[in-house]
């Protein structure tokens, strides 16, 4: 399969095919993500994000990666819903510094219906200082997805984490269609979408395999994709995990540019733990977001001053805060990209 067949805007990929894309030799593999992303994006050009703690801890989820479950003695402290004031002097703090996003996470299963107002509140004022807004507070319903929407949320972050097939060995508190259906609300209320997963749990390639198909198979990829690598933190299950291979990180990232080829790939948590040159074949590969910031809710993350010096060495610039479309425009967008995934349906099943 060409670079050029695999930039197509696909929805129907198999199993089958996605393995096949993860088999290519190395060399081929990112040069034919390369290409894929010089189709579509500026190479040299990454956008950066902070990644703000609105509420930490006394998650009621068994998520075993994660820290803020209530269920797994790590030694955070819990903190409750953060006041207004603070969000936005950290908002302010992050535009200073040259985000052009500004994502706010609570470790919810899902908000409480009296949690809403005081948090598209803060949408507001965080837009009102030019960034666009990003929140990841668990499950939503349609109506609390409508008003985020309403608020003018530009994206929601719910992650799939996983294979379908494998989840279940990582989380039993929710089900993998509750996910996908707050993916679904999201959507139907006019947002952006930001999904992605976590490799490195103790998964086969197959799984993050399925991860990327579940991904590219919805019906309008997302529009950003993190990557995370598994942040091994003591006192949750996964702790113990054994390292993922770095190439493999790095053919995931390649394999969601193959697959989601106008999606922003985010590389994500576990940067902390990459050197230089894993972060560059990353950049290489396709990935054209990070999260620039000490840290992520609450796990480290480099310093803003360690990532400014990479992009100067490889001559990388933060991208520039895009003003946002107007509704018809965002409209007539969505409608070519959803015309476009027909026509390469029809193509792909035709060959």
């Amino acid at each position: 399969m060409s670079a050029q067949e695999e930039s197509q805007i696909r929805h129907d990929w198999t199993r089958e095919q996605v393995l096949a894309l993860f088999k290519q030799p190395f060399n081929d593999l990112l040069f034919n993500a390369q290409v894929v992303h010089r189709r579509h994006f500026n190479p040299n050009q990454v956008q950066l994000s902070t990644l703000l703690s609105i509420k930490t801890g006394a998650c009621p989820e068994d998520c075993k990666y994660c820290p803020q479950s209530a269920r797994y003695d790590t030694g955070l402290e819990k903190e409750k819903l953060l006041e207004i004031e603070a969000v936005i002097e950290a908002a302010k703090i992050a535009k200073a510094s040259g985000s052009s996003r500004f994502c706010m996470g609570a470790a919810w299963r899902s908000p409480h219906d009296r949690d809403i107002p005081k948090v598209t509140k803060m949408i507001r004022e965080v837009k009102a200082l030019g960034l666009e807004t990003c929140m990841t507070l668990g499950m939503l319903s349609e109506k609390q997805a409508d008003h985020l929407a309403d608020a003018g949320l530009d994206y929601y972050n719910h992650n799939l984490d996983t294979s379908k097939e494998f989840y279940g060995e990582v989380i039993t508190t929710r089900t993998y269609q509750d996910r996908l259906e707050t993916l679904s609300h999201v959507r139907n209320a006019g947002m952006k979408v930001c999904a992605g997963g976590i490799v490195g749990m103790g998964e086969e390639q197959k799984d993050r395999a399925g991860l990327l198909m579940e991904l590219a198979n919805l019906p309008h990829h997302p529009e950003s994709v993190p990557i995370n690598m598994l942040v091994k933190v003591a006192g949750t299950p996964l702790a113990e995990e054994q390292d993922l291979d770095p190439f493999e990180f790095i053919r995931t990232i390649a394999v969601a540019r193959l697959m989601m080829p106008k999606s922003y790939v985010r590389l994500s948590a576990g940067r902390e733990e990459m050197n230089e040159q894993m972060q560059a074949m990353a950049f290489m590969a396709g990935a054209n977001s990070i999260f620039y910031c000490d840290k992520l809710l609450t796990t480290p993350n480099p310093k803003a001053n360690s990532d400014m010096q990479l992009f100067e060495r490889l001559g990388i610039e933060p991208e520039p805060y895009q003003v946002d479309k107007t509704n018809a425009e965002q409209e007539a967008e969505l409608h070519q990209t959803l015309l476009e995934a027909k026509t390469d349906a029809q193509f792909y099943r035709a060959g």
